[in-house]
C-alpha cells in the first residue's frame, strides 16, 4: 500500500502535535503516523505545562497560532504565576492539567484541522533518494511519501526502561520501542548517542495523609497561556508538599548498589536540572531533605505525581524509602518511577530551521534533539512544521532570532553549541530576557504569524486592538499633567512620598507604590482612560503597566540586540574553508568547520570561538 502527502510527522507527541497542525495550517497535507491514536500529546512524566521560561514559551507557541496554550487552559485543574517575587521578565506562567482531558482536548483539535490525517503504525524506515527525503516506511509494510519528514518521536528510538536490575524495551511504560528507525537515520550520515530521562512513581490518594503535609493553592486570576482563551473550567485542585528525611535517604543509600545510574547499567547522560531522587542524595550527601510536591493527575482521579522522586532504583526500594515519610506511611502505588534510556541526534547538523544539513526535507523536532520538556518540544515542533510546510510550496525559511523568542535561543543552542546533556531552557539562557517577557509574546509574534498564514484574522485583529489600547494609555500617561496639591493626599494613603511640585502621570507610574489601577482610583479622567479597555482588561492594563515601568530597561536591551544584529546580517556559510585559515586556532578550525555557522554573530557563541576569532573572519571578509 502506498499513501501520497505533502509532509510525514513521525511521532504524536508535543512535538508532532504541533508540527502537524503548523503544517496544515499552511496548506500542506499532513500524515501524523503514530503507534497509538488514543494517546496523542501525553504526559508522559508530569501532567503540567509551564515553569520557569517554559511559560514563556508556550506563551510564544500561542502568539505564533499554536495550540498548547489553548489546550492548557482548556484542562488546567490549576493555574499560578511563578517568580511573581522578581521582575517581570521573570515571570512564568504554570498550570497543572487533567492528563486524560489533555490528551483529547489535543484529539478534538487536530480532527477539528483540515489535512491532518492520522494513520496508527510504527515508522522502521526512511526513503532517501540522492540526499533528499521522499517519504518513510513502516511496520505494515506501507510507503508514505511525502516531500518533506518532521521526525518527532520522543523517547521511542530504541528506548530502554530501568527498573531496578530489570531492563523493558519501550518508549514509555507498557508502550513498544521503535527498535528500526534510527539506524535508518544514521546510515545517512547523521550522528546520534543515547540520553537518560526519568519519572516518579505514580500514588494512589487514597493511602495518603494529607494533613500530615503543607498545601500548595492556585491562583484564581486572569492570567492564562493562550491571548485568546475563556476562563478556565474544570474544578480547580490544591496541590501538597512534604520533606524527604534521614530515614528516607538511609534507604536509597543502601539500595544504590542495585541503582542503574550506579550500577554501569546506564551509561548515558541524564538531565541536569531535573535528578532523579539518588542522584540528589549522593550529589548533595550534607542535605538532610529534599522538598517533594504532590500533584494531582486529574480532576476526577485518586492517581497523584510525586514531583521531585524521579528514580530507577527497584520498586521495593522506591516503597520501603516513602514509607518512611509521615504523610506516606499506608502508602499504596499505581507503579512505580523507572528510567529510560533514548536515541537523540546531534543538534549541531541542523540549520536555524531544524532541517537537516546532510537530508535535504528532514526536519527534526524535540527529545530527539537532546532537548527534555512539552514546551521545548512543542516550540521546536511549531517551527519545523511551518518550514517542512514552506519547503513544500515555497517560500521564505521561518526563522526566530534570540531577541525574538526564547524558541528561537532554544535552537541557537541546540545548532550551535549542541548538547552533552538534556537540555532545558531557563530564563537565564537568554540574554535579552526583558525583551522576551511573558506579558508581550503576542506583541513579538503575532503579526508575523498572520503575514505567514498561521495566526488568524481574529488572533490578528485582537492583538490589533490591544495595541491601540496600551498606546491610548501610554500616551494618556506621559501627556497629563500632575498637580502636587491635589495628588499628594492620594500619595500619601499609598505609602509614597508627597510630590514637591507637579509632573507626568507617567513618573509618579514608576514608583514601586503606585500601580495603574491604584493611582487611577484618585484620577477620575485616568480612570475613564482605563474603563475604555473591555477586551481582556487586566492583561492590556497589566502589560501596559510593565512597559511604563521598565521602558527604559526595554530601550536599552533593545539597543543591545540591534547591535548584535549587525553581524546576524553578516553571512559566512560558504564562505571560507576553515580548515586552511592558518590565523585562526585550531580548535576553531575544527569547530567552525564542524558547525558550519550561517552567520558571523551565531560563529561568535560556538564554544571555543574567541572575540579574535572572529575579527580573523571580519578581516578576511573586507570589514
Amino acid at each position: 500500500m502506498e499513501l501520497n502527502y505533502d509532509v510525514v510527522v513521525i511521532g504524536a507527541g508535543h512535538a508532532g502535535c504541533e508540527a502537524a497542525t503548523a503544517a496544515a495550517n499552511l496548506g500542506a497535507r499532513v500524515c501524523m503516523v503514530t503507534m497509538d491514536m488514543n494517546k496523542v500529546a501525553q504526559m508522559s512524566c508530569n501532567p503540567a505545562v509551564g515553569g520557569i521560561a517554559k511559560g514563556q514559551i508556550v506563551r510564544e507557541v500561542d502568539a505564533l497560532g499554536g495550540y498548547m496554550g489553548l489546550v492548557t487552559d482548556r484542562t488546567a485543574i490549576q493555574f499560578r504565576m511563578l517568580n511573581r517575587s522578581k521582575g517581570p521578565a521573570m515571570w512564568s506562567p504554570r498550570a497543572q492539567c487533567d492528563r486524560g482531558k489533555y490528551i483529547w482536548a489535543w484529539r478534538e483539535v487536530l480532527d477539528s484541522v483540515d489535512n491532518v490525517h492520522i494513520w496508527q503504525d510504527t515508522v522502521t524506515e526512511l526513503l532517501v533518494d540522492n540526499g533528499e527525503v521522499t517519504g518513510v516506511r513502516t511496520q505494515l509494510d506501507v510507503t508514505i511519501r511525502a516531500k518533506a519528514v518532521v521526525l518527532t518521536a520522543g523517547t521511542f528510538l530504541n528506548g530502554l526502561m530501568h527498573f531496578g536490575r530489570v531492563k523493558l524495551p519501550g518508549g514509555r511504560v507498557s508502550e513498544p520501542a521503535s527498535l528500526l528507525l534510527t539506524e535508518s537515520i544514521a546510515r545517512h550520515g547523521i550522528r546520534y548517542a543515547r540520553m537518560k530521562t526519568g519519572t516518579p512513581v505514580r500514588i494512589d490518594g487514597r493511602s495518603v495523609d494529607f494533613s500530615l503535609m503543607d498545601t500548595q493553592d492556585g491562583e484564581n486570576d486572569f492570567h492564562s497561556f493562550s491571548f485568546i482563551s475563556e476562563p478556565r473550567k474544570l474544578r480547580q485542585l490544591q496541590c501538597w508538599t512534604c520533606y524527604t528525611n534521614p530515614a528516607v535517604h538511609d534507604v536509597l543509600r543502601n539500595g544504590l548498589p542495585d541503582s542503574p545510574l550506579y550500577n554501569g547499567q546506564i551509561q548515558s547522560i541524564g538531565p541536569r536540572y531535573c535528578p532523579s531522587i539518588e542522584t540528589k542524595i549522593v550529589t548533595f550527601p550534607d542535605k538532610e531533605q529534599h522538598q517533594l510536591f504532590l500533584e494531582p493527575e486529574g480532576e476526577n482521579t485518586e492517581e497523584l505525581y510525586l514531583n521531585g522522586f524521579s528514580s530507577s532504583l527497584p520498586i521495593d526500594i522506591q516503597v520501603e524509602a516513602l514509607k518512611h515519610i509521615p504523610a506516606f506511611h499506608n502508602l499504596v502505588i499505581y507503579r512505580p518511577g523507572y528510567a529510560i534510556e533514548y536515541d537523540f541526534f546531534d543538534p549541531t547538523q541542523l540549520k536555524h530551521t531544524l532541517e537537516s544539513k546532510v537530508v535535504k526535507n528532514l526536519f527534526f523536532a524535540g527529545q530527539v534533539n537532546g532537548t527534555t520538556g512539552y514546551e521545548e518540544a512543542a516550540g521546536q515542533g511549531l517551527v519545523a512544521g511551518i518550514n517542512a510546510a514552506i519547503n513544500c510550496g515555497g517560500g521564505e525559511p521561518f526563522v526566530l532570532h534570540r531577541d525574538e523568542a526564547y524558541i528561537g535561543v532554544l535552537i541557537d543552542d541546540l545548532v550551535t553549541k549542541g548538547v552533552d546533556e538534556p537540555y532545558r531552557m531557563f530564563t537565564s539562557r537568554a540574554e535579552y530576557r526583558i525583551l522576551l517577557r511573558q506579558d508581550d509574546a503576542d506583541m513579538r509574534l503575532t503579526e508575523r504569524a498572520y503575514q505567514l498564514g498561521l495566526a488568524t484574522r481574529e488572533r490578528y485583529d485582537r492583538l490589533c486592538r490591544k495595541r491601540e489600547d496600551i498606546g491610548r494609555i501610554l500616551k494618556f500617561t506621559e501627556t497629563y499633567s500632575i498637580k502636587a496639591d491635589l495628588i499628594n493626599p492620594a500619595l500619601e494613603s499609598l505609602g509614597t512620598t508627597p510630590l514637591r511640585h507637579g509632573c507626568k502621570l507617567v513618573d509618579l507610574i514608576n514608583r514601586p507604590q503606585i500601580t495603574l489601577e491604584n493611582i487611577s482610583a484618585h484620577i477620575p479622567a485616568f480612570k475613564r482612560c482605563l474603563d475604555s479597555v473591555t477586551e481582556r482588561r487586566d492583561e492590556t492594563i497589566e502589560a501596559a503597566e510593565v512597559r511604563i515601568k521598565y521602558q527604559g530597561y526595554i530601550d536599552r536591551e533593545r539597543m543591545i540586540a540591534e547591535k548584535m544584529l549587525r553581524l546576524e546580517s553578516i553571512k559566512i556559510r560558504g564562505k571560507f574553508d576553515y580548515a586552511s585559515l592558518q590565523s585562526l586556532s585550531t580548535e576553531a578550525r575544527q569547530k567552525l568547520q564542524r558547525i558550519d555557522p550561517e552567520t558571523l554573530a551565531q560563529a561568535g557563541r560556538i564554544p571555543g570561538i574567541s572575540p579574535s576569532d572572529i575579527n580573523v573572519l571580519l578581516v578576511l571578509m573586507g570589514r
